[in-house]
Formats: structure tokens, C-alpha cells, sequence
């Protein structure tokens, strides 16, 4: 059940979010690639989520790595229309609830994603599992509902607002998963079963890093699922807070590194590659050359080390045996 050759080796994976950081996620997947590793299902949330959606779509990790190098995060910086230079930021925060409009992020993945065919959840049916609810899409958006207090997995969960799954449009849904709270304006969704309208902002608000989204007592696939954590060198650590806006940046900052960090059990934790991200900030929008090459190394040998000592027979016979000897039993 649990042997793979080098020709095709599958896995799932997870994405945990983190703004720009999301480079190194890069450079761990081109490596886990380039060993032979191929992907299942996928999820993420935020920049998790766009790496995600990326792979999904059928991008290679030497394809991301070349679209990272050419990308002007600048310009993700897109001001509301309404921008008044004098009061700038704030005004932004208070009449649209997010300093940035998050347009040109959404028009940019949209393009990228058209060139491989894909436009809505329909063009991400596994033909292998289109008729299993649980695995029937290869990608699983995390977002948050901060009208209703829920967390949504996309596509599925978009239906508790009278939409079809599969016709949620894949760069929507993402970009509600990157609407990293003060920073971009929320997405506003219409609910067409309730008549109202939802306010739905980053995933990470309520799960960063959910790398038990894929684990299932009634299905147990032949092959693991790798977690990709972008870990801080220094969670933790203080703040520079010089005003309202960097004071709500600290906020979130501190919720997203500290919300999964506690509930990651020893058998997530063995299961994930923990990726140095040199202090690199999440909002780091005008990230250095240098930077970002480094990042990408970061993830490289972050997967390397963890690949050259993962066994899934030992993971297999350590944490999944008690489950499946749980299913024997039961009636």
C-alpha cells in the first residue's frame, strides 16, 4: 500500500500563508519536484493559497521560480480609487477597510491562471476522484468568514451562499484568502440564500497552516501529505509600532504566527518541511533581488533536509496504524 517508485512519487500538499515570505514555498516545491514528487491535492492559505492554486492549475515549481523573479510586488500596492494623498493610509483603512484594493493581485493570478486553462473550480475537477465530494477538486482554498465567525474551505463551502462549487472562480477565491486584514480592503460576498452580504478576509485569521485539511479516518490515501511552514527566526519577538497602522499590522502579525503554532501535534510536525524566512516581513512589498533569491534557497534546503530523513513507511507505522487498526474494529 505505501510503496512508491521515484517515477511517481505522490504526495498532498499544504501551504501555509505569509505574504511575500511565500517565495520560499517556492523554492521547496521545485526541489520536492525535482526528486519526483507529484502533487494530489493541494491547499493553502493566503500566499499559500497562491502558490496552491499555481500548481493545481499546472505550473512547475522551475516554472513559479521563473514567475517570481519577474514579479513587481509593488504594485500589488494598488491604492481605492477614492486615495486622498494628504491623509493617505488611514483614510484608505477607514472608508474601504483595507489600505490596498487588491485588484491588481487578482487580474495578475487570473492571467497566469488562464494560461493554463483554468478559470473556475470546474477546470480543477480530478478526473480520478469527480465523484467523491471530499477529493473531487485538486485544490482547497482556506479563507474567513468575519460576518458569520466561520472559517471556509473553497470551493465547497461556497455553497452555504447559494453558489455552485464548481463555478467559483478560482482567482476570486484566492483573493479572498490573501485579504491579509487593514491591509487589503475584505471581499464582499453576496450570500443568495440569506440576502445579505459577508465580509471575507485572509484564511489565516482562523487557520494558517491546516495540515490536516487532507487527513481522513474513512479514506487513507497510499501517499503522505507534506506540510510547507514558513517559520519566524523571530516569533515572538518585539514590534516596531510608530502608529495606527503599524499597530494593527503587529496585531495581525502576532495572531497569524501564533494561532496553529500550539495545535501542530507531533505527528503534523514530523510531517512538514519548516522553512526559514531570513526576517523577511510579510508585507515586504518592495523585497530586494537578493532577498527573494534567498528566500527561494531558503526553501530549497529547508526541503532537501527534510527529504533526505522522511520515510513514509516509518510515518505509516507510527501514526496511521492505530487509525487503521481503529477501522478493523469497528462495527
Amino acid at each position: 500500500m505505501v510503496a512508491q517508485t521515484n517515477s511517481k512519487l505522490l504526495a498532498d500538499a499544504v501551504f501555509e500563508g505569509g505574504g511575500v515570505k511565500g517565495i520560499a514555498l517556492v523554492g521547496a516545491v521545485a526541489f520536492a519536484e525535482e526528486k519526483g514528487y507529484h502533487w494530489s491535492n493541494l491547499a493553502g492559505t493566503s500566499a499559500g493559497a497562491i502558490v496552491a492554486s499555481l500548481l493545481a492549475a499546472g505550473y512547475t515549481g522551475a516554472e513559479l521560480r521563473s514567475l517570481i523573479s519577474k514579479v513587481d510586488y509593488l504594485k500589488f500596492k494598488d491604492k481605492n480609487g477614492f486615495y486622498i494623498p494628504i491623509a493617505g493610509q488611514l483614510t484608505n483603512l477607514i472608508f474601504a477597510n483595507g489600505i490596498y484594493n487588491g485588484g491588481y493581485f487578482e487580474k495578475w493570478l487570473r492571467d497566469l491562471l488562464l494560461r493554463k486553462n483554468v478559470k473556475t473550480f470546474r477546470d480543477l475537477i480530478s478526473d480520478e476522484f469527480k465523484d467523491d465530494e471530499r477529493y473531487r477538486f485538486k485544490l482547497r482554498v482556506i479563507a474567513s468568514d468575519i460576518t458569520d465567525g466561520r472559517l471556509l474551505t473553497l470551493p465547497q463551502d461556497i455553497t452555504q451562499y447559494g453558489l455552485k462549487p464548481e463555478d467559483l472562480d478560482v482567482a476570486s477565491a484566492v483573493r479572498m484568502s490573501m485579504s491579509i486584514p487593514f491591509f487589503f480592503k475584505p471581499v464582499r460576498l453576496q450570500n443568495k440564500l440569506l440576502k445579505k452580504n459577508n465580509y471575507i478576509v485572509d484564511g489565516a485569521v482562523l487557520s494558517n497552516f491546516p495540515v490536516w485539511l487532507f487527513d481522513s479516518q474513512n479514506a487513507i490515501p497510499p501517499w503522505p501529505t507534506f506540510g510547507f511552514q514558513l517559520v519566524e527566526p523571530e516569533k515572538g519577538g518585539p514590534h516596531d509600532i510608530r502608529g495606527p497602522i503599524s499597530l494593527l499590522s503587529a496585531l495581525f502579525s502576532t495572531m497569524m504566527e501564533a494561532h496553529d503554532a500550539r495545535h501542530i501535534q507531533d505527528e503534523h510536525f514530523v510531517r512538514t518541511i519548516r522553512i526559514p524566512t531570513l526576517g523577511v516581513k510579510t508585507t515586504e512589498f518592495g523585497i530586494t533581488a537578493d532577498k527573494t533569491e534567498a528566500l527561494y534557497q531558503s526553501g530549497r534546503k529547508a526541503a532537501e533536509e527534510f527529504l533526505a530523513n522522511w520515510n513514509f513507511e516509518e510515518y505509516v507505522k507510527k501514526y496511521r496504524q492505530p487509525t487503521l487498526k481503529s477501522m478493523k474494529e469497528s462495527p
